[in-house]
């Protein structure tokens, strides 16, 4: 499904603060050759955990003000048109990962690519050519939260011959009910970012201020979604404000000291905040609504009363001092279905003196495709390293998902018998210039119907792990295989079976005869 990426424009120098609450933390300069330390004293890794491609840099790099922004990798066609980071061995919990991605006519050639992000096999973000001038030449950043068992994956999908671009990725552990977690699918969504607004407030966050959010996150300034005719009006303080940086979502103390109020009261006629979010209408959203009371003028519960509108369905009354009191910090998040625009509109309408707000967060609920079965990954990771699949081939990430795209080139896929993840159905890598041997882990594919590995340089053995009983059709003709045939290959549900063309001996198993006296077909040299 497509996003697009002019909605993630936080034009934010992203690193992270020093007070993450979970210690785990990764800053990725792509296409960096060598570490370096930002001025918020954030160590950038260089460029690592990917499957592929070369390195460039911008074509103006005196217009960025931080190293890694600079840089990119980019992944050609010749890697393949499916390329990954892979962040290995992460405690099993929730993350937020953050790219910034530019293309700043890096190669000469005035055409910014189309290619679609993906994190753990579900397309997140979409790439389209031509993209805004603003957004090639400045770049953007995007985040999501996502949960991770062990790894963390991070692919790229070329159109065409376009080569898919990044410069930086960032991944922060977050607590793993953050964000009402339990109540959105079990963990089993993605929150991609549509926004992340500080009302009243310049952009401010780690690596664009000093200000600390434990998290990781930047948040934007409100004024550029604001909408509507009332004066608006920012207010700050500089006091402490109660129940923040608590958990699940550690809620920064700065964003509740700044907020967006109108100069008309409900009793003047006005008395109204109003915001325009863009999304996508294919997708539910998480709404978060910051508040604190932190002007003076109120100082008893009814004294400032408001409704909360979003997109004109009237959905709750706030009073904050009725709630919290003063200078407290209190939230409130509803999720938004079935929409049927392209803008998610909020209101915030007086009843009581002027409606305040502090924060706004909104987040895409991306329901996680299927996956294959972990076994099967398992023993396609294993054949690409034994069979020496070339890097052209793109054989990288999930070999199945996301499902909106193909699989791994010569691969099949079909949905599991429950239909709860993805299974490999067939392999077909016939006169593909392989030149390793069969991985025994070959046994894992417990749904493989068909399996074509003719005409190239295979050595070693005949694995006995192709006992498979799902097996139909088993073609290793023409390549250097010696040994004996197993006698696991005799599976009673073969059809076809061709061998010829090895270097096998030994005596061939009797079961294999009776595939041709029951209709089916067999081809085998003599055996030594």
């Amino acid at each position: 499904m497509p996003f697009p990426l002019f909605l993630f424009l936080f034009f934010i120098f992203a690193t992270v603060s020093t007070a993450l609450p979970y210690g785990i933390s990764y800053h990725i300069d792509c296409g960096s050759p060598t570490n370096t330390t930002d001025s918020f004293n954030t160590t950038w890794l260089s460029d690592r955990f990917f499957t592929g491609g070369t390195t460039g840099i911008v074509s103006e790099p005196l217009h960025f003000h931080h190293q890694h922004e600079k840089t990119l990798r980019l992944f050609p066609i010749s890697s393949g048109k499916k390329n990954c980071y892979s962040i290995p061995s992460l405690p099993s919990s929730r993350y937020l990962i953050r790219t910034f991605v530019v293309y700043d006519n890096y190669d000469g050639k005035s055409h910014p690519p189309s290619f679609d992000v993906s994190v753990s096999g579900t397309v997140v973000f979409s790439w389209r050519s031509p993209w805004p001038q603003s957004l090639s030449r400045n770049g953007a950043y995007s985040d999501l939260f996502a949960s991770f068992r062990d790894e963390a994956l991070i692919c790229f999908y070329s159109f065409a011959t376009d080569p898919p671009v990044i410069s930086s990725l960032e991944l922060f552990a977050v607590d793993p009910a953050s964000y009402d977690s339990a109540s959105i699918a079990n963990n089993d969504t993605i929150l991609v970012n549509y926004g992340r607004l500080s009302c009243g407030s310049n952009q401010w966050g780690p690596g664009f201020t000093n200000d600390d959010d434990r998290f990781g996150r930047s948040w934007q300034s409100d004024s550029d979604h604001r909408t509507g005719k009332n004066k608006v009006v920012a207010v700050s303080t500089r006091s402490s404000i109660a129940g923040t940086d608590q958990k699940p979502n550690y809620f920064p103390t700065k964003l509740y000291q700044t907020a967006a109020t109108t100069a008309e009261t409900a009793e003047e006629g006005g008395g109204v905040l109003e915001y325009e979010l863009n999304v996508d209408a294919k997708l539910d959203y998480l709404v978060w609504l910051h508040f604190a009371e932190i002007e003076d003028k109120v100082k008893k519960a009814g004294e400032r009363v408001f409704d909360v509108f979003i997109n004109g369905d009237n959905l709750t009354r706030v009073d904050i001092y009725k709630q919290v009191g003063n200078l407290a910090a209190f939230t409130w998040h509803h999720m938004v279905k079935n929409l049927s625009s392209s803008v998610l509109s909020l209101k915030l309408v007086g009843v009581v003196g002027a409606p305040i707000i502090c924060g706004i967060e909104n987040y895409a609920l991306v329901p996680d495709d299927p996956s294959t079965v972990p076994q099967q990954v398992v023993a396609m990771k294993a054949l690409k390293d034994s069979l020496r699949v070339p890097e052209r081939m793109g054989w990288n990430g999930d070999p199945c998902a996301p499902t909106n795209w193909d699989a791994w080139e010569g691969v099949t896929c079909r949905m599991s018998k429950d239909n709860s993840a993805l299974v490999i159905s067939q392999i077909d890598l016939g006169s593909q210039g392989l030149k390793g041997f069969i991985s025994e882990q070959i046994s894992l594919l417990s749904d493989l119907v068909s399996l074509n590995l003719s005409s190239n340089s295979l050595v070693g053995e005949v694995p006995s792990g192709l006992g498979q009983k799902s097996l139909i059709h088993l073609d290793l003709s023409n390549n250097q295989l010696t040994g004996s045939i197993p006698d696991s290959i005799a599976s009673s549900s073969l059809q076809l079976v061709l061998l010829n063309g090895n270097l096998l001996e030994g005596q061939v198993p009797d079961e294999l005869y009776s595939i041709g006296v029951h209709g089916g077909a067999i081809e085998y040299v003599t055996l030594i």
